[in-house]
């Protein structure tokens, strides 16, 4: 079984993909700041890192820009979702090493659909 590490401060965006995602027969890590996925990322490597943007301290362009430049982390998917959806922000995040972007509101089976792909490539 799969692994996502989902980066996600609000609580309720975290409760919804959670359970999207494990009914859909993925296993779930959870973090809500770019310092905690770290801590997560020292216990277990994920398949994929689905990381929202807007997140307390650094952003989450900077943390997927800092995951891709460290070696141990590289090779990890990233899918990026957020609420900053103009053509830019999507530019700007799949030039800081992200594998895919999606925008909130999250279509559910648009980010399963997503997540799974990325884990297959």
């Amino acid at each position: 079984m799969h692994t996502v590490l989902l980066v996600e401060d609000t609580l309720t965006d975290r409760e919804v993909v959670t359970q999207c995602l494990r009914r859909s027969g993925l296993n779930v890590m959870t973090a809500t700041s770019c310092e905690d996925a770290l801590d997560q990322l020292q216990r277990q490597r994920p398949d994929v890192i689905l990381l929202d943007v807007v997140l307390p301290g650094q952003s989450g362009f900077e943390f997927c820009r800092t995951l891709k430049d460290e070696p141990k982390t590289s090779a990890i998917p990233i899918v990026i979702y957020s609420t900053k959806d103009t053509d830019l922000d999507k530019f700007w995040g799949m030039r800081q090493g992200a594998d895919a972007y999606l925008s909130k509101p999250i279509d559910q089976e648009e980010l399963v659909r997503t997540v799974k792909q990325v884990i297959k490539r």
